[in-house]
């Protein structure tokens, strides 16, 4: 092991470690390579030898270090029987394995004491943390809800004055003509509606902690800031959060074309398949959609946080063809007990599973954020809260596969008739009035059938019974299907629209 650690020199040297002599023999090859590389350096003028005697520092130094790791061990343990030395390492195993387990006591406290404090300082020195009213020009309402207006918009230079922009009548001008970068989507949080502002808070909180935990799951998230002043626009004191604009359509804005899947295809696959015929194409468009949105659910998942308001509103589009979660607004972090209240849920009725909590009605308020972190491997093992988001999942896959469920009065009728069948979509296929076309979900032997079947259900009196998202990713329907191998053909022979 020595040799392995020790640098090659060109006579051979030796080194006492443990009461031992080390030999260590030359390696004529590695100092050719470190005089080539010393001889070609235009900046850095060593010659080998100091080279050489770097290297036996360094090696020295881990010889060193390690040594003296393996003696603090043998200090610990000193005056132990073998038995019980056995047992402490099996003690400080469990203890890591516990430690790491979902949702990750340990990788959560690196989080919270260094990443978060890190990150702020960061956004500090970078003026990320110091948004303002004027350097954002808000463009074309995209949508609102209970708590919140989206709005699109443009971030202004620093040279560039909102307030004499807007007054020479160029705003709109500005938003239509700036480059792609510039664009953000703002969400105003409304003023004077209960809960408003403790949503947006919240929002920001999960926003500002999933771009440090899984970045690729949600909107790349600039800030917030406070209006200054009030008109047309903004409210004095009303909080706004600003996200880079990735796109202004969500999967329910598609899924309203009568078009859909196919209106999504150049943007999924970047061209359009040839060689498929249109059902097969349809459903692996689907097949795709879906892919990203479970394995989204299971990264923000592995860190603790249950979304609880998944639904195709709150899905975003990018022109890249990635699936986005929005909307951290009804977002729990059951790490910490991060905006969970019992007996209190924001939910949409439409896409949330027969339980309506995330966790059992008597479970208790969380206790103070340490003590919660450090019980939440058990409370996650008892009550397994991330299939609330499982079953808002297979809903999903139910609308985009089966037409007739797109349209709120449907979908309603669906939960009307899955709730009489006891939430089994077995009797319910056999129970229904709705005539369901069930061709996609039929296709390649029944799976996307059988996954939806896994994901919509009751949980039971274990609280188990649906699939998790790791599990659903590792169903035949993702792993069995000819979904890969087309997307790669797709890329050899297509078309552009």
């Amino acid at each position: 092991m020595a040799s392995l650690l020790l640098p090659p020199t060109a006579t051979s040297s030796t080194l006492k470690h443990n009461n031992q002599i080390l030999k260590l023999k030359p390696n004529n090859n590695a100092h050719a390579t470190c005089n080539v590389f010393l001889s070609n350096s235009n900046h850095y003028r060593f010659n080998s030898a100091k080279c050489h005697a770097l290297f036996d520092d360094v090696a020295k130094g881990l010889l060193e270090s390690s040594s003296v790791g393996v003696d603090q061990f043998q200090r610990v343990t000193e005056g132990l029987s073998d038995m019980q030395r056995w047992v402490f390492l099996v003690f400080g195993g469990l203890t890591w394995i516990y430690l790491t387990a979902r949702p990750g006591v340990l990788v959560g406290a690196i989080d919270a004491y260094l990443l978060a404090p890190l990150q702020l300082g960061l956004d500090n020195l970078s003026g990320r943390r110091n948004l303002k009213r004027s350097d954002f020009v808000v463009g074309d309402k995209l949508g609102e809800g209970s708590f919140g207006v989206v709005y699109s918009g443009v971030l202004l230079p620093k040279n560039v004055d909102v307030d004499v922009l807007q007054k020479r009548g160029r705003a709109k001008t500005t938003q239509l003509d700036a480059k792609s970068k510039d664009k953000v989507i703002l969400k105003k949080v409304k003023v004077g509606i209960q809960g408003a502002e403790e949503f947006g808070d919240y929002e920001e909180w999960f926003n500002y902690r999933l771009s440090r935990a899984a970045p690729e799951t949600c909107a790349d998230f600039l800030g917030t800031f406070v209006a200054d002043q009030t008109n047309s626009q903004f409210t004095k004191g009303g909080k706004w959060l600003v996200w880079k604009f990735e796109g202004d359509r969500t999967l329910a804005d598609y899924m309203k074309d009568r078009n859909f899947p196919s209106n999504l295809e150049s943007v999924m696959f970047g061209r359009v398949l040839q060689g498929v015929d249109s059902s097969k194409r349809n459903a692996l468009i689907i097949k795709q959609i879906m892919r990203q949105i479970i394995t989204s659910l299971r990264k923000i998942h592995d860190t603790g946080i249950v979304h609880r308001d998944v639904k195709p509103a709150n899905l975003v589009v990018t022109k890249r063809g990635q699936i986005k979660l929005i909307d951290f607004g009804a977002a729990t972090d059951l790490r910490i007990g991060k905006n969970y209240v019992p007996n209190r849920t924001l939910l949409d009725p439409d896409y949330c599973p027969p339980e309506l909590y995330v966790l059992p009605e008597e479970t208790p308020s969380p206790p103070p954020e340490p003590i919660a972190a450090f019980l939440s491997p058990v409370l996650w093992q008892l009550n397994s809260p991330d299939l609330f988001d499982m079953y808002s999942a297979g809903i999903v896959l139910l609308q985009m596969a089966i037409p007739s469920l797109r349209s709120p009065a449907a979908l309603k009728n669906f939960n009307l008739e899955l709730k009489t069948c006891g939430y089994d979509m077995k009797k319910w296929r056999d129970y229904t009035r709705l005539r369901p076309d069930l061709q996609i979900l039929d296709s390649e032997s029944s799976r996307g059938w059988d996954l939806a079947t896994k994901l919509v259900s009751e949980r039971g009196s274990l609280r188990r019974g649906r699939l998790s998202a790791a599990a659903a990713l590792r169903h035949p329907y993702f792993l069995l299907g000819g979904d890969q191998a087309a997307a790669v053909l797709s890329k050899l022979n297509l078309n552009r629209k």
